[in-house]
């Protein structure tokens, strides 16, 4: 993606950090500093923002080795201030396979908040006093894990939830079909999003607003797409759908 900073490579998929990120951090660090909580503080809600992201990729590459067990390669995965994209050689065109590479995402949060909770719970009955000390800091990322799942879920195509429900309905329907339908359905709850972050605005939030804009248009680029694809195969069957770009988020 443009305009974007190579972190790394981790398991042959290329991680990038987009320069908007940046902006992020730099807007979480003096927004802290405002409230007069201090350099330590600001910094800490820093820190908050990088581990929660930590955990943002860790779901894209749930998604990236699924999608490897169907032989899927992940191009790369990059941060943005909205989530992570990771882009896929191509989605599965088999339910099964679409179904576990679009639950593979949530399923790492589901255990990240396990694991948290284990933390949580040994921590306070051995009274370990390092980790007691950042309790709050582990609740708040533990919740925050199951926010992820229950967002991601959502039926938003191209979201988890939206994949989830293009694979059920394309057991039952033809593969295009199926792809309108949850392309419609997700362009749908893209306009409450944007009407709900139209409301929070008032409280300075925009997010739900970005995130809306993000999936209408997102929706509306892969039906294009899955269309495109329906239309050459029959004429040009040595260039496959296979080969077409397609964003996975988290």
């Amino acid at each position: 993606m443009r305009w974007s900073l190579k972190l790394g490579k981790i398991a042959g998929t290329e991680l990038y950090l987009h320069w908007t990120f940046l902006i992020l951090l730099g807007v979480v660090f003096f927004n802290g500093l405002d409230k007069g909580t201090g350099i330590p503080a600001a910094a800490q809600q820093v820190l908050f923002v990088v581990a929660l992201f930590t955990c943002i990729v860790l779901h894209e590459f749930g998604h990236a080795f699924a999608a490897r067990r169907y032989g899927i390669e992940t191009r790369d995965i990059t941060l943005l201030p909205i989530g992570g994209v990771a882009r896929l050689e191509r989605m599965p065109r088999e339910p099964r396979h679409e179904l576990w590479v679009a639950l593979a995402g949530p399923l790492v949060n589901v255990v990240i908040a396990a694991a948290l909770y284990v933390i949580l719970v040994v921590a306070s009955i051995g009274r370990f006093a390092p980790i007691l000390s950042i309790s709050g800091f582990l609740t708040t990322l533990l919740w925050l894990n199951v926010f992820l799942v229950a967002f991601n879920l959502l039926p938003a195509f191209p979201m988890d939830g939206g994949r989830v429900l293009r694979a059920m309905l394309a057991r039952r329907l033809e593969y295009v079909r199926a792809t309108r339908i949850a392309a419609r359905i997700g362009q749908g709850m893209a306009v409450l999003f944007i009407i709900a972050g139209f409301v929070a605005l008032q409280r300075g939030n925009p997010m739900l607003m970005l995130i809306g804009v993000f999936i209408f248009i997102g929706a509306r680029n892969e039906a294009h797409i899955v269309e495109i694809g329906r239309n050459i195969e029959p004429a040009a069957p040595e260039r496959p759908f296979s080969r077409t770009d397609s964003p996975a988020r988290g």
